[in-house]
């Protein structure tokens, strides 16, 4: 049943424009799930849901679960490109300034390619910071993710 309705989860972000739990609540329970509003809770937990800032303003759930092996999946990208406003490096940390509310959705897009060299990551508001096991670790990424924002 978990699975079932974790798959619904997926395939409604996926599909719609849902900006709430409310929201979810609602289209799950019309396509024949009995939930409640902690169970929604919880399943974007654990989907690692988070919310991201739409080309028109507006906050919509996207999940953060799609990867490819090279840790630049769509989604990362879109994610990413829409949050980030500047990346720069200093020693073995590259600090990642994002739009205002948008640090932890880029940061767990981050955290989910898996990016190799990383000790951890700790997010804000409006940035994020990656430490690096290296400053040669940190100029990389810094490098990629300039690339990845130029493109």
């Amino acid at each position: 049943m978990k699975s079932n309705r974790h798959s619904k989860i997926l395939e409604l972000i996926s599909q719609e424009s849902i900006d709430t739990q409310e929201g979810l609540l609602i289209r799950l329970r019309e396509s024949g799930f009995d939930v409640t509003q902690a169970t929604v809770s919880r399943d974007i937990r654990e989907l690692g849901i988070h919310k991201v800032r739409a080309e028109n303003g507006k906050y919509h759930y996207v999940s953060m679960q799609s990867k490819q092996g090279s840790g630049m999946s769509g989604k990362f990208v879109t994610i990413f490109s829409e949050s980030v406003r500047n990346i720069d490096f200093a020693q073995n940390i590259v600090v990642i300034k994002c739009f205002t509310g948008m640090a932890n959705a880029a940061c767990a897009t981050f955290d989910a390619a898996e990016f190799a060299d990383v000790v951890g990551t700790l997010s804000g508001d409006d940035t994020f910071l990656v430490v690096t096991r290296s400053e040669e670790s940190a100029r990389q990424i810094t490098e990629r993710l300039h690339k990845l924002l130029n493109r």
